[in-house]
């Protein structure tokens, strides 16, 4: 589910406080702009846990049995409260108005806009599990098989599409996407990993397989396409993880994989991404 709608259900309830971050000094669990939204019972969204959260939840929820408006707390991430950051940061606390609300699911709104994609183009048993894992990170994820049998047997809160033609989604996915390809047909996943990589602008392109397949690959792509580079094919997917076969192992190391890849394309965009929740309500 979009971090939007969960945040809409949670903003229902009343009263709310906003938890906001407005100044960091040093080292700090996140970064300036990172919020979080508190009830009298439940939560949304992290600043970071430890004694600055806890100190931060109580508050929120003194001002709210108060009636007071706003506070702003100044915290030292020290001995003195049990945390060993090193840094210090001040904490807005802020009791929402409706306007306030609207603002809140507006920054939401645009954060699920600017969440990346993952394609996985393949819903066999590990592309099923791929999604199960997807489905809990700020990714917007979808699964796509020829198949509807295949599709019909997932679980998870993500788009499925049922698509003939996969290449076309491939060439229509926005700028940045993720493309983990493990079909059912080999000369399937060559067609849709040539696709991902002709692309030029992905944040990741994994092909399930062995060494070997990926030379035969390499072999299929200067025959076909041109001599297309696989330069940035990454094959086998979670590689550096576990000999265990199982699917939902072999599932956590690529989404570790994948999780890590854009991330690392999106750098510059880390303190944007940071300055919404994005954790659900507890």
């Amino acid at each position: 589910m979009p971090i939007t709608a969960k945040l809409r259900d949670f903003l229902a309830a009343d009263p709310v406080a906003r938890v906001r971050l407005t100044g960091v000094k040093g080292s700090s669990p996140r970064a300036a702009g990172t919020e979080m939204y508190v009830g009298p019972e439940a939560l949304f969204g992290t600043i970071g846990g430890g004694q600055l959260e806890h100190i931060a939840i109580e508050a929120g929820r003194a001002l709210l049995a108060s009636g007071d408006l706003a506070q702003v707390l100044d915290v030292p991430l020290g001995p003195e409260i049990g945390q060993c950051c090193g840094g210090r940061v001040e904490v807005s606390l802020q009791r929402m108005r409706e306007s306030d609300r609207r603002a809140a699911l507006r920054r939401a709104e645009a954060q699920d806009a600017a969440e990346p994609s993952v394609f996985i183009l393949g819903a066999g048993h590990v592309g099923r599990e791929l999604a199960k894992l997807l489905q809990h990170l700020p990714v917007n994820c979808v699964l796509i098989d020829q198949r509807a049998g295949e599709l019909a047997l997932n679980t998870a809160a993500v788009e499925t599409r049922q698509s003939a033609i996969p290449e076309i989604d491939i060439m229509t996915a926005p700028p940045g996407s993720a493309f983990i390809v493990l079909t059912h047909d080999h000369g399937l996943d060559f067609l849709l990993a040539s696709a991902a990589l002709e692309r030029g602008d992905a944040g990741y392109v994994g092909l399930i397989g062995s060494a070997t397949k990926r030379a035969r690959f390499r072999s299929w792509c200067l025959k076909h396409c041109d001599g297309l580079s696989i330069d940035r094919l990454i094959c086998p997917i979670g590689a550096g993880g576990s000999r265990d076969k199982r699917p939902a192992v072999i599932a956590a190391f690529v989404v570790a994989e994948v999780i890590a890849a854009l991330t690392a394309e999106t750098a510059e965009t880390a303190p944007l991404r940071g300055a919404a929740p994005l954790i659900a309500a507890q």
